[in-house]
C-alpha cells in the first residue's frame, strides 16, 4: 500500500501474502520513533538547537520537532534534508536494517546493504524503482557524496539539475552529488544506486 505523502514508512514493514508482516521487519510506528531518536541524537551530539538545524535543512522547527518525537513520517526527501546539515549517509537516520524503503510518488529506494569502511566512508546500495510520469528532485548531499547509478531496465535521465544524462539498460551513471539532483523515466526504470559518503 502507498502512502501518498512518500513516507520511509509506506513499505517499511513488508507482509506475507496473508498480511502478517515478516518476522525481522519493524513496524511504522517503531521506524518513525527510531529515526526520530537518531536524529536527536546526531543533533544534540553535533551541538546544534532544533532550530539551526531545521533552518539548515529547510524544514519547519515544528516539523523537524515531531519528527524527532515519532510523531511524523520522515519523507524521503526530508532525511535527505537533514541528513546533509548533519554531514551524515542516510543509513545513519533509517539504520542498517535491509530492507527498509523509503520514497514517494515518483521513486522508492529499498536499502540492500551498508558498508562501514576503515576510513569512516560509508558505502550504501539501494534498489531503485522509478515510475514515469514526473520528476524526482532529490536535495543535495554532503560534500564529496557520490552517487552511481546502474539501470538494469528501462531508461533514466539522471544527474545534477541541468547537466543529467540518459541511461539504457547496462549503462551507468555517476555524478557528485552537493548538489540538487534528478531521477525521471518515460518507460519506468528499475536500477542500483550506490552512495558514497567520506570520512
Amino acid at each position: 500500500m502507498r502512502n501518498p505523502k512518500g513516507s520511509v514508512s509506506e513499505v517499511s514493514n513488508p507482509a506475507d501474502g496473508d498480511g502478517r508482516r515478516r518476522s525481522g521487519f519493524r513496524d511504522a510506528d517503531d521506524l518513525r520513533r527510531e529515526v526520530g531518536a537518531r536524529i536527536s541524537e546526531l543533533r544534540t551530539a553535533r551541538g546544534l538547537s532544533l532550530s539551526a538545524l531545521a533552518r539548515s535543512a529547510g524544514i519547519g522547527k515544528g516539523s523537524l520537532s515531531e519528527l524527532e518525537a515519532g510523531r511524523r513520517n520522515p519523507t524521503l526527501d526530508t532525511l535527505y534534508a537533514v541528513a546533509g546539515p548533519l554531514g551524515v549517509p542516510l543509513s545513519a537516520l533509517l539504520g542498517d536494517e535491509s530492507g527498509t524503503e523509503g520514497g514517494g510518488s515518483q521513486l522508492t529506494a529499498r536499502l540492500l546493504h551498508v558498508e562501514h569502511h576503515d576510513d569512516g566512508a560509508t558505502t550504501e546500495v539501494f534498489w531503485l524503482r522509478v515510475v514515469p510520469g514526473g520528476v524526482r528532485r532529490s536535495p543535495a548531499h554532503g560534500p564529496g557524496v557520490v552517487e552511481h547509478v546502474r539501470v538494469v531496465r528501462g531508461h533514466l535521465l539522471a544527474g545534477p539539475e541541468g547537466s543529467q544524462r540518459h541511461a539504457g539498460p547496462g549503462e551507468s551513471l555517476e555524478w557528485i552529488s552537493d548538489a540538487v539532483h534528478t531521477y525521471s523515466t518515460e518507460d519506468g526504470a528499475l536500477a542500483v544506486l550506490t552512495i558514497v559518503t567520506p570520512a
